[in-house]
């Protein structure tokens, strides 16, 4: 079912004015912390448990309905060809040379500071968002969908999302965020590696880089994809950013020069490629089992 769901996703994509049921989570999620946060991990544990468990019910209850519904309902949690669609916005007007446009297509993606990046940092910012994604977006629910089915998907993306929205460092969310941020930390940790060893492989360089620069990033997965990445290209990720007007120093991946429209380009192809790896590391582990 893995296999078939990520070639569905791969070539219908989900179709932009339908409801996404990611949407849905994020609706949940929000309500629990309106009502729920009270600045305590105990609330935020109960959040992870509640989406966790819902998840395993409603993917349980649909994988009964047949194979042909579960696979159409796992395609919708997949970002291959999403993903891959908006980095190539910004991949497109940069490489034109129309920087503004560039710029308004890469702050879709990311949350630093866009306004003022030239050339180097669109294409920093969009390969980053390119690598760090494809754990995300595209492996980590593909194997979970792979190991646990549709139940192991829908916990994967309800974690990834409620990581993305109340596991931050700030102080009305510091402790709220802490089992999201760390649940999320866990499901990642081996599809991170699988990740970074799809670039590396798809890219035929990357693995030095990925093995020494990795453990720099502040994230405990973000810097496997994004340092294969890095090394792959042969350029320089990381470094300083802004994010709402506050300059911020990040880790240096890789080496050589930054990335430029080309490196962007070259990005996405490795991308493309890392995919259709990821494909036959699927269909090889559901032939094996």
């Amino acid at each position: 079912m893995a296999l078939a769901a990520l070639i569905v996703e791969a070539a219908l994509g989900y179709p932009r004015r339908w409801w996404h049921p990611v949407m849905g989570v994020g609706a949940l999620i929000d309500s629990f912390e309106r009502r729920w946060n009270r600045r305590r991990r105990a609330e935020g544990i109960a959040l992870v448990v509640l989406l966790v468990g819902l998840s395993v019910l409603l993917g349980s209850a649909i994988e009964r309905l047949g194979t042909i519904v579960s696979v159409a309902v796992a395609s919708t949690g997949l970002a291959q060809r999403s993903l891959h669609d908006h980095v190539a916005a910004v991949a497109r007007p940069l490489a034109a040379g129309d920087l503004g446009a560039a710029r308004q297509a890469v702050a879709m993606i990311v949350g630093r500071d866009t306004a003022t990046l030239d050339e180097a940092g669109v294409a920093t910012a969009a390969i980053e968002s390119l690598a760090e994604s494809f754990c995300d977006g595209v492996v980590a629910p593909a194997l979970g969908l792979l190991l646990f089915g549709l139940p192991g998907l829908f916990a994967v993306k309800a974690i990834n999302t409620a990581d993305s929205m109340v596991g931050h460092r700030t102080p009305e969310l510091r402790a709220f965020g802490w089992a999201a941020a760390r649940a999320d930390d866990v499901v990642n940790f081996v599809p991170a590696r699988v990740a970074g060893a799809l670039i590396a492989l798809a890219g035929h360089g990357g693995w030095r880089e990925m093995r020494r620069d990795a453990p720099r990033h502040a994230s405990p997965n973000g810097g496997w994809p994004e340092a294969a990445m890095a090394g792959a290209l042969g350029r320089r990720l990381g470094g300083a950013v802004s994010y709402d007007g506050e300059p911020a120093q990040r880790a240096v991946l890789g080496e050589g020069p930054p990335p430029d429209a080309a490196d962007l380009t070259r990005a996405l192809g490795i991308y493309r490629t890392a995919c259709l790896l990821l494909w036959m590391l699927v269909g090889i582990v559901a032939w094996a089992r």
